[in-house]
């Protein structure tokens, strides 16, 4: 296979990810890692995140929304990602969305069964 065609391959990859149903843009860091783009999508009590460049279509990161707890959420800077896009912070790991976006994942943590937040230190 030609790199031409590879990399059409890995673009319709990414264009189908972003489309999907049920999926949101949203970006990860890990610590202080550089942020990774990618989309994110609810199944059952996680959030699956799939990087946007990358073979497969299986999650890279499932976050459990048992025992999950936002510790911050600010607006992005202009420096650190697009405009209008928010970050928060889930121990030691940052997902960054758009306003809607962010309004959809705060309920999806709020709406946790009660004893979900048992395990929350």
């Amino acid at each position: 296979m030609s790199v031409a065609a590879i990399a059409v391959l890995l673009v319709l990859r990414a264009v189908l990810l972003a489309r999907s149903r049920g999926t949101v843009l949203c970006s990860i860091r890990i610590g202080n890692r550089a942020w990774r783009s990618g989309v994110a999508r609810y199944a059952g009590g996680e959030l699956h995140w799939i990087p946007f460049f990358g073979l497969l279509l299986r999650p890279r990161h499932a976050i459990a929304r048992r025992g999950l707890t936002v510790s911050t959420r600010r607006p992005l800077t202009g420096e650190e990602g697009p405009a209008g896009y928010w970050t928060v912070d889930c121990g030691g790991v940052s997902l960054a969305m758009s306003e809607d976006a962010l309004t959809g994942f705060l309920a999806w943590v709020e709406s946790a069964p009660p004893s979900a937040h048992l395990d929350a230190a």
